[in-house]
């Protein structure tokens, strides 16, 4: 059985829903589940049309510490078992972070890993370099996914999609040397991302096209760097390794527009 799977940070959907080319997209139904990143909004202000997507199961986890802000949705052809919104740890819950399905073959996540960002000050007011005042709720926040991700492994295969707000080579972003004291690209970020494949999770799209160059996924709205290919891959799906002889195909589809993400795509055969 093939299953085809997207994940799309899409930067606001009340915002994207009224963009054509978002709307194209979809309304192509070729994936079987979508997750949905930075949707900012709560189910009730959601067009009742895209709520009630026709063949699909929609699930939504809003932000309830902030109105407008940070969550997560996910649409699935396939009706799983169960479903959990936010992480088990109570210190992580509240933003409308994590979406997580049970299917019969493996456990889905859809996440919205959060940003690293506000500058940490010195006494004079100027940015220390390299600091950042939400990179140790946002490395809580991993080590919390972390725990529950593996205890959960012990019964079924992970999937994990989503905005993860880390790039995690050189080659996953246009200007890493410039980027090395900004959070996204910091050392203590990336080494989360070396722990979780060291633990065995496979970065899919690493794994299906090898380390090809200049394939992006974000870019910023400022100074033209979508036109310019000046971006950064953030956007991921993993997958443990129970599951790689699974993985069929891994994209990014980065003539899709509606965001400053673009989508990234997993096809499965299970």
């Amino acid at each position: 059985m093939e299953i085809k799977l997207a994940s799309w940070n899409v930067n606001g959907i009340r915002a994207v829903a009224q963009k054509e080319a978002w709307l194209n997209w979809f309304a192509e139904d070729k994936y079987d589940v979508i997750g949905f990143q930075e949707t900012k909004a709560e189910q009730k202000q959601i067009p009742e049309e895209i709520v009630n997507k026709p063949g699909y199961h929609s699930y939504f986890c809003s932000s309830v510490v902030k109105k407008g802000y940070s969550g997560t949705a996910v649409f699935s052809k396939i009706e799983p078992k169960s479903v959990e919104l936010e992480l088990p740890e109570e210190a992580f819950q509240g933003e409308g972070r994590i979406v997580h399905l049970e299917f019969e073959k493996f456990h889905f996540f859809n996440g919205y890993f959060p940003n690293g960002g506000g500058e940490v000050l010195d006494d004079n007011g100027k940015p220390i370099k390299g600091e950042f005042k939400r990179v140790p709720y946002k490395m809580g926040f991993f080590d919390s996914f972390f725990k529950y991700a593996q205890e959960l492994r012990k019964t079924k295969p992970i999937v994990v999609c989503g905005d993860f707000n880390i790039a995690h080579q050189a080659i996953d972003l246009a200007r890493p040397k410039t980027n090395v004291y900004n959070t996204g690209f910091l050392q203590i970020e990336r080494d989360f991302l070396d722990k979780f494949t060291q633990a065995g999770y496979i970065d899919t799209f690493r794994h299906v096209h090898g380390n090809v160059e200049e394939m992006y996924s974000w870019w910023s709205y400022k100074m033209r760097a979508r036109e310019k290919n000046v971006g950064w891959r953030i956007d991921y799906f993993f997958v443990s390794e129970e599951l790689k002889d699974n993985i069929k195909d891994a994209t990014i589809e980065k003539d899709v527009f509606g965001s400053d993400h673009c989508p990234v795509t997993l096809t499965l055969d299970i």
